[in-house]
């Protein structure tokens, strides 16, 4: 009679090593693909701030050739400009167009000087200022 209750013997609940070490893998997977896309968002959420500051900055330009009242010659020039306590690179670009009362005007604007790529570039036109 003993041998028959020893064979009914329920085991002892709780989980193997094996499932333990499943799920551990499952979380560290999950905990990786999170680690990742809170890094990717916290980039982007920098791009967008300096791009956001740039067309700031090259907003600005174009707002002091209009407000300055001078016919601005055909040039190419380059300055810097600190806003949100960082340094901007921008080149202000200006050309003839078919309207000889019209000038063009190109912006561009980047946190770093030899930059191939703006950060941020705005066209606009400023008409010849009333004499």
């Amino acid at each position: 009679m003993r041998q028959a209750a020893r064979r009914h013997v329920h085991p002892q609940g709780g989980f193997t090593l094996l499932e333990i070490l499943m799920a551990l893998a499952i979380v560290a997977v999950a905990l990786g693909a999170i680690i990742s896309e809170v890094g990717r968002h916290v980039y982007n959420t920098a791009q967008l701030r300096d791009r956001t500051i740039a067309h700031w900055i090259a907003m600005n330009i174009v707002a002091e050739q209009q407000i300055n009242n001078k016919w601005p010659s055909v040039s190419t020039k380059k300055g810097e400009t600190t806003m949100a306590g960082q340094e901007w690179f921008w080149t202000l670009t200006v050309t003839e167009t078919a309207d000889d009362r019209v000038r063009r005007l190109d912006v561009t604007v980047d946190s770093d000087k030899d930059s191939e790529t703006p950060l941020s570039s705005l066209i606009a036109y400023l008409g010849r200022p009333a004499p």
